[in-house]
């Protein structure tokens, strides 16, 4: 399966954002592309950092995007996962799911802390998809911090794992980029699974959009604060020695 992440600049002008998911969608579409992947609230921006709080958002325009956003899928004929702030009687930091043809799944950030528990209610919903016969766990920004959120995804044996970042700076903080990067090789390594974030760029990019092997190797990364568009041909793959032994190993603990 040919994959994409799309880091660009989002901002709390939603219209502004779908143009930008739009243009990447076209983009995919050239390229051959069946699953693009979008930064955490790509469409509505995140709070405080591009709208005031949650309850500013216009939720009926991003009911009328995510209907335009399933025709696009239709018409494209390609499935992508898109970060946005959307009320289900609840506000939740969501992520959905478009796939041509079929009704839109989602999941639901369940790490919330500080700015996040301002502005939304914590997700319940385990974040595991079926695509073109690859399983795919979807995790949100904060989430990568706690292996347990990982493990989950281990016990159900996907295929790939997927990471929404909203996660910038004021400053230009390479530290805390080598560090959130430092977090995903770990979380490919102990599960074993391929690893693709995505991330926003503006201010400046404080996590990276980058594909992880099996063993934590960087095999595409974009380069920091620039808008760019990454493909990956993503293929399962059988283990190699060290792999064969860490699923050894963690399937005593996960599954005794």
């Amino acid at each position: 399966m040919k994959i994409a992440a799309y880091q660009f600049a989002v901002s709390g002008d939603i219209r502004n954002n779908f143009e930008e998911i739009k243009k990447a969608i076209s983009m995919a579409k050239e390229n051959l592309v069946e699953l693009v992947i979008f930064p955490e609230c790509a469409l509505t921006g995140y709070p405080p950092k591009d709208i005031p709080d949650s309850t500013c958002i216009d939720f009926k325009l991003v009911d009328d995007i995510c209907h335009k956003l399933q025709m696009l899928a239709d018409e494209k004929e390609i499935s992508f996962i898109v970060g946005t702030i959307y009320r289900d009687e609840k506000i939740y930091n969501r992520a959905i799911l478009f796939q041509p043809y079929k009704n839109c799944q989602f999941y639901d950030k369940r790490a919330l802390w500080g700015w996040d528990r301002d502005n939304f209610t914590e997700g319940q919903n385990e974040g595991i998809f079926e695509i073109g016969g690859i399983t795919i766990g979807v995790r949100i920004c904060f989430e990568i911090r706690f292996p347990e959120y990982f493990r989950e995804l281990y016990k159900q044996r996907t295929d790939l794992n997927v990471v929404l970042f909203y996660d910038v700076s004021d400053v230009d903080d390479h530290d805390r980029y080598n560090m959130i990067k430092g977090h995903l090789q770990t979380r490919a390594v102990e599960n074993v699974t391929i690893v693709i974030s995505v991330d926003s760029i503006k201010p400046f990019q404080t996590a990276p959009t980058v594909v992880i092997g099996k063993s934590g190797e960087i095999i595409k990364e974009c380069d920091r604060n620039k808008t760019e568009f990454l493909i990956y041909d993503f293929e399962k793959s059988v283990d190699d020695f060290g792999e064969q032994g860490r699923r050894e190993i963690s399937d005593s603990f996960v599954f005794d």
